[in-house]
């Protein structure tokens, strides 16, 4: 198998590509090798098997879902408060909005875990990984919540996304923001002194 690690990504990024837009029955080695705009049978020489490549694109998926430094420096500053976690909650929804390729790929990725136990293992093994990140953040950071809050508010927006990605109809646009905002107002306490008011 080949080692170069910037080629090894551009395959796996095509992948992911091809995954969302053709589904599992799609993702070839020749599609790859298309998307990416390289000789046919490179992606052959990265990958053992089309599971391998699978598995792979879990792992990718999910580097490139991971917010940038300057999102994380944002979210330590400022009051720790409902408005916050809702702030938290719009930007997550947009940037899935913004990979859309590697959500749908995702949801094909899941699919596909549910027939083969390799890959079933490696995306429990990563989600679990990244549900409880979320709630060691949340805790440590001081936001309102336990870890039931993120838990809670992990299913509701990954379904809100599922919707956005793949039935954009269901809610329109306009009301995504006040969804959001309804979920986090019916999913955390009153902010300390809001209920006095």
């Amino acid at each position: 198998m080949r080692q170069n690690p910037e080629r090894r990504a551009a395959l796996i990024d095509a992948a992911i590509e091809v995954l969302a837009r053709e589904g599992a029955r799609g993702l070839t080695f020749r599609a790859v090798d298309k998307q990416a705009a390289v000789p046919v049978g490179t992606a052959s020489n990265y990958f053992a098997s089309r599971d391998d490549l699978m598995t792979q694109i879990g792992g990718r998926v999910y580097e490139r879902l991971q917010p940038d430094a300057a999102t994380i420096a944002r979210s330590l500053q400022g009051p720790r408060d409902r408005r916050r976690v809702t702030e938290f909650m719009q930007e997550l929804v947009g940037r899935a909005g913004a990979f859309r390729s590697g959500y749908l790929a995702l949801f094909e990725l899941r699919l596909e875990a549910t027939r083969r136990p390799d890959l079933r293992e490696v995306l429990t093994r990563t989600i679990r990984a990244d549900v409880e990140a979320n709630i060691a953040y949340h805790l440590d950071s001081g936001l309102p919540g336990d870890a039931t809050t993120v838990v809670t508010l992990y299913l509701a927006m990954n379904w809100l996304i599922a919707e956005r990605l793949t039935l954009p109809e269901v809610f329109p646009e306009t009301d995504v923001e006040a969804l959001i905002a309804s979920v986090v107002e019916r999913v955390l306490p009153p902010d300390e002194g809001a209920a006095s008011r």
